[in-house]
């Protein structure tokens, strides 16, 4: 007798349900790629964490106004919520803190080593010309190369959630990659 395994729920599935457990899956699946993509942006991982938050909460409150029938993707629905809050900080010149309570957690409190934890994940992502190369690729490459390569999931898992075939996941972080490998300047 084998072993039943239930797919993994898409994002679009886990935002479409007004349960706090999908949420916190989705939460869980994304909240390294933007803490690194904020890391990068402000070199402060208290202002990367907290703005990170405000991420999470923003789209918590949205999640019921989010259709991705129409080919929406949840992570670039994020990821422009992500560039908003971020935008919206640079703006205002201020980091809202109350995020964290917003959605129901403890105040954030970033001990020495959370602290190096946060650096060396912000090395991870290779700098923030990683970053500006990464919004150069299609959004359906970008999209892979993320999911797979900053979020390290398997293809399969991609290709669920995308509703397309594994190998079209392989060929776009495939073309995606070589796009990124053209446009880095020689050393």
């Amino acid at each position: 007798m084998g072993v039943w395994r239930s797919r993994p729920r898409s994002d679009h599935e886990l935002l479409s349900r007004a349960d706090p457990a999908a949420f916190g899956e989705f939460y869980a699946r994304h909240e390294r790629a933007v803490l690194v993509f904020m890391l990068r942006r402000t070199s402060s991982p208290e202002v990367a964490a907290d703005l990170t938050a405000e991420v999470f909460a923003t789209a918590l409150e949205a999640a019921d106004r989010f259709d991705g029938r129409d080919g929406a993707v949840a992570v670039a629905w994020l990821f422009g919520i992500a560039r908003n809050v971020l935008s919206h900080s640079y703006r205002s010149a201020r980091v809202r803190r109350d995020a964290r309570e917003r959605m129901g957690f403890p105040p954030l409190e970033l001990s020495d080593e959370t602290v190096e934890h946060l650096e060396r994940l912000a090395d991870v992502a290779h700098g923030e010309q990683a970053v500006r190369l990464l919004d150069q690729l299609p959004p359906e490459q970008r999209e892979a190369v993320i999911a797979h390569v900053l979020d390290e999931r398997d293809y399969a898992e991609i290709a669920v959630e995308l509703q397309c075939s594994t190998a079209v996941i392989r060929q776009r972080v495939s073309r995606g990659l070589s796009t990124l490998r053209s446009l880095v300047p020689p050393a």
